[in-house]
């Protein structure tokens, strides 16, 4: 039996989550991928996507891999936040939908996160500009080269994965058997969401201490904002009221967890990971995505609230997609509900037997 560590409170819930945890059982690694070009043009020799992986690859008759699945994660965080019991102690266990024993799970850190190649690595603003172009672009060769996984069962990703799941269904068709986004619309980044990652980019650029990229103290004005605004935005304010029901009891909760957050980001990595959103938008070739997809998102999110018209229509534009919107209530999580197993493991166990 697998034992998962108690985890670090996570910041309402949000885009940023809590420090790794360690579990049972897990390898890391790192896929050296040379002569990297990104879509800019930029080119690095050598691009290092680090990655974690559970349970043990299967291979058929051929040597290739049969039983991977990859989990994707969000905006800030890194393949081992899915190590959070929340997640980790509802999918990975046996007889659960994605159990270790039968399934070879790979966690990577993307571009610009965790132990991968970034900014604040030493080339700062200096450093390829990457979107979620590259970053599929790097997922790919990271299973292909290093992993030799040429089909995976499942993708399955969350806020920002959940973005790359679209951008792989389109770019690789068929590669994933299986689609899982949760907390994404398959559209253009523009309107508030836009807006909340310009506001705290612009913020960080602000900062007298930022100087251009080349800081030697931290930029502690500009990033106070740009984590302000992530906590509003990852919030559930149906929990928030609830819970926290008076101005003395809100306002120490806030604090508390901002105290818990702050600082953990580095200045020109936050700005590299909030704006390699900018050209994505699968929304013109939908159509391309024809393996069963299971999209799901909540009805508290402020990142991608209820009311657009973008599930309904999407859906009919992909042949075998299912949408699912997880009301709103106390118990639900904000934009973080993505990384709750207990809301939607049911459904991707039905996804998984298709």
């Amino acid at each position: 039996m697998r034992k998962f560590l108690t985890p670090l409170a996570l910041l309402l819930a949000s885009v940023a989550p809590a420090h790794a945890q360690t579990i049972d059982g897990a390898v890391e690694g790192d896929a050296i991928l040379k002569d990297f070009t990104f879509g800019t043009g930029e080119k690095l020799p050598e691009l290092k996507i680090h990655y974690t992986t559970l349970g043990t690859p299967q291979r058929d008759a051929k040597g290739n891999v049969t039983n991977a699945v990859m989990i994707l994660h969000g905006t800030g965080g890194t393949g081992k936040q899915f190590f959070q019991p929340q997640f980790a102690n509802e999918l990975f266990g046996p007889g659960q939908v994605l159990d270790t024993r039968k399934y070879y799970v790979i966690l990577p850190d993307n571009i610009g996160h965790g132990g991968s190649s970034k900014p604040s690595d030493g080339m700062r603003m200096k450093f390829p500009h990457y979107d979620y172009d590259d970053m599929v672009g790097a997922q790919y060769r990271m299973l292909t080269e290093a992993l030799g996984v040429k089909t995976l069962k499942l993708i399955l990703g969350t806020s920002m994965g959940c973005m790359h799941a679209f951008v792989w269904g389109e770019t690789h068709p068929g590669f994933a058997q299986r689609l899982a986004p949760f907390a994404c619309q398959p559209v253009e980044i523009a309107g508030e969401n836009r807006m909340w990652r310009t506001l705290s980019i612009d913020a960080i650029k602000a900062d007298p201490l930022w100087k251009d990229g080349d800081y030697t103290d931290p930029p502690s004005a500009g990033l106070r904002t740009a984590a302000s605004l992530t906590m509003i935005a990852g919030a559930n304010p149906y929990a928030l009221q609830a819970q926290y029901p008076t101005r003395i009891a809100a306002e120490k909760y806030k604090d508390e967890a901002f105290a818990r957050t702050f600082g953990r980001n580095d200045a020109n990595d936050t700005i590299y990971q909030l704006d390699s959103s900018r050209n994505y938008n699968p929304w013109p070739n939908l159509e391309k995505i024809a393996v069963p997809v299971l999209w799901i998102n909540s009805a508290d999110d402020f990142i991608n609230p209820p009311g657009y018209s973008y599930p309904q229509d999407g859906v009919r534009r992909m042949p075998r997609a299912r949408y699912i919107l997880i009301p709103a209530s106390a118990e639900t999580k904000g934009h973080g509900t993505h990384t709750w197993a207990k809301f939607w493991k049911d459904d991707l166990a039905k996804l998984m037997a298709e």
